[in-house]
């Protein structure tokens, strides 16, 4: 099998999924199409790539339905009239379950609870607890109720009184002390974001950490390397180690260094100092030629071939793979195709592996947490407009939908911070990463956006690998499933939904934290905990609701529960193998992490 391979192999059609409607990143376009194109996505620019249309039809199926209900109108009128009352006393309303039950970390300072901040703070408090309610009315659809609800609390988010200079105590009595010194600072600040020319303090701070020098500085080599990917392996860090190597397959849409940030919360050297051969799959950064690429190509090239490479390269052992967000998406889907009668067409020299495991990672769809109010069919026209004209989605377009996700703490938040005290963010490897974008084929983008998130084809056996519908049903192999507390992108819940499409066993984790913190996740970790449970093949269904009362709860990292799971599926420590010369291609991170992009 050669190693370097830079064409794209096509050995998979038919296509992966069945779409419907062609794919309008591929279609020739008519001058008339592209006059839409044009008009579409200067519009997109102006709306921060949302589509105006679906939410206007949010608005209108709102409206109109509140319009046509006068007895709601009547309620929430009461409820305005009796939260306004609770506003001139200067308390928010939390009694009948009105207002806010958490605390919000915006007004935890103590001046705060001085007048007239406490006013304004419980004045703005009941505005969120009003339009909580005002938002449900009868008749609307589910997903014009979301959407209608989220844009209402980022129009309140914006107009927090933590947000301004002269309503935020703590901003004022930091003005007073430094003499306005943090408002010139926030200027410099601000202008530096306007113009794109960093200050000092951001070009120190841009220097802070480098991949290859601080960051996935596991020691490792480059073994295989095609169009898409570049496979990593390990160096051993012990003298004996497990036989069957663990495959680690990140995102796509991230740089694959979160599993191997600095040496301190690496899970690639948790797991090589417990005696574990790792190979990591690094994605390429993809540019406007390679729009064509497909999710064929992403789960052929991109898993099967990987696969094939790190089994060849270990010897012929099987692997334990692991999949990461919508890499464990993919992974999920390899393993079920290599797991079904007849396994996958040109793959037939490839086992299913022993083991899978999932951090964060869904395969139902119905259910996607708020990322599923970006993506309806307007939404996806949209993106396949601005698509179609660059070849791909940026990074900073996709960023934009992940920061209205998290506009109190990604802007509002860091604004406040940044403009009004003059602090700037200094930043961990984390949020380092986090910056460091890559980007989406424009045909890719829109396959897996209908296959998985529109029409759920995974989780309705609809999805095609070689022609063949993929069941989930077919995975017979030890899983270790996590999920996250507080994650926005793969809802724990929508995580747990696999024990109702596979009999198999399934140990389930459910760790504290978001969808990167609570996977960097590393033991010493201060505040962090699980819990854990598995049930055995073919066990009784529990409902999330029941799974946490009746789950184990362990203080610390779940990192070495996985280690020890891998491990018990293991056989026995042989002689460390050094990774032969002849399969070198290159020091591990590799080229493909590299390749960075001037976005406009």
């Amino acid at each position: 099998m050669a190693r370097n391979s830079p064409s794209v192999s096509r050995s998979l059609r038919p296509a992966t999924m069945a779409i419907e409607r062609a794919d309008p990143a591929h279609l020739v376009e008519t001058p008339t199409e592209r006059l839409d194109r044009v008009a579409q996505s200067r519009a997109a620019a102006a709306f921060r790539h949302l589509s105006p249309i679906t939410l206007g039809l949010a608005w209108a199926d709102w409206a109109w339905h509140l319009a046509a209900a006068p007895g709601r109108q009547l309620e929430l009128a009461t409820l305005g009239a009796r939260l306004a009352l609770d506003t001139a006393r200067g308390r928010h309303a939390d009694d009948e379950g009105v207002g806010l039950q958490d605390e919000d970390p915006r007004f935890r300072a103590d001046e705060w609870a001085r007048w007239p901040f406490s006013q304004w703070r419980a004045g703005f408090r009941n505005a969120e607890a009003f339009w909580r309610e005002a938002t449900c009315v009868p008749g609307v659809s589910e997903h014009h109720g979301q959407l209608v609800g989220f844009f209402a609390r980022q129009y309140l988010d914006m107009l927090s009184p933590a947000n301004h200079p002269l309503t935020n105590p703590v901003v004022l009595q930091h003005t007073l002390r430094s003499g306005g010194a943090n408002l010139a600072q926030g200027l410099r600040n601000w202008v530096a974001d306007q113009t794109g020319v960093p200050t000092a303090e951001d070009l120190a701070n841009q220097r802070r950490y480098v991949v290859g020098g601080n960051l996935a500085t596991t020691p490792g080599q480059v073994v295989y390397r095609n169009h898409l990917v570049e496979l990593i392996r390990y160096a051993p860090q012990t003298d004996r180690v497990h036989p069957e190597p663990v495959f680690m397959l990140p995102s796509w849409i991230m740089k694959f260094y979160i599993l191997d940030l600095s040496p301190h919360n690496s899970l690639v050297r948790h797991l090589v100092e417990q005696g574990h051969t790792v190979y990591m799959v690094s994605w390429r950064n993809p540019d406007e030629s390679d729009r064509e690429l497909t999710m064929d190509d992403y789960l052929e090239l991109g898993v099967l071939e990987a696969m094939r490479a790190a089994q060849h390269d270990a010897g012929g052992a099987p692997l334990h793979a692991m999949g990461y967000c919508l890499g464990g998406t993919l992974m999920a889907i390899a393993a079920a195709a290599l797991s079904a009668k007849g396994g996958v067409d040109g793959y037939h020299d490839l086992p299913a592996p022993r083991t899978l495991t999932l951090l964060a990672a869904q395969v139902d769809f119905a259910e996607p947490g708020e990322l599923g109010l970006f993506i309806d069919e307007g939404q996806i026209n949209l993106l396949d407009h601005v698509t179609k004209g660059q070849g791909y989605l940026s990074g900073q377009q996709m960023a934009g939908s992940f920061q209205f996700l998290h506009s109190r703490d990604l802007v509002w938040t860091r604004r406040m911070r940044e403009y009004l005290m003059g602090e700037r963010e200094q930043g961990n490897d984390l949020m380092a990463w986090n910056a460091d974008t890559t980007r989406l084929p424009a045909r890719m983008h829109h396959e897996y956006l209908v296959a998985l998130y529109l029409k759920n084809a995974l989780a309705h056996n609809h999805y095609l690998v070689a022609g063949r519908p993929v069941a989930l049903a077919d995975l017979r192999l030890p899983i270790f499933l996590v999920g996250t507390e507080r994650d926005h992108v793969s809802p724990w819940r929508s995580v747990y939904k696999l024990h109702l499409l596979t009999a198999t066993e399934i140990t389930f984790v459910l760790a504290s934290g978001g969808h990167n913190a609570g996977i960097v996740s590393e033991p010493g970790h201060p505040r962090r905990h699980y819990r854990i449970d598995t049930r055995p093949e073919r066990g009784d269904w529990v409902s999330a609701d029941e799974w946490p009362q009746q789950a184990r709860r362990v203080e610390g990292s779940w990192w070495p529960a996985w280690q020890g799971w891998l491990a018990a599926h293991s056989s026995a420590p042989v002689k460390a193998r050094p990774i032969p010369a002849g399969h070198v291609l290159g020091d591990a991170p590799g080229e493909y992490v590299m390749q960075r992009y001037a976005e406009p």
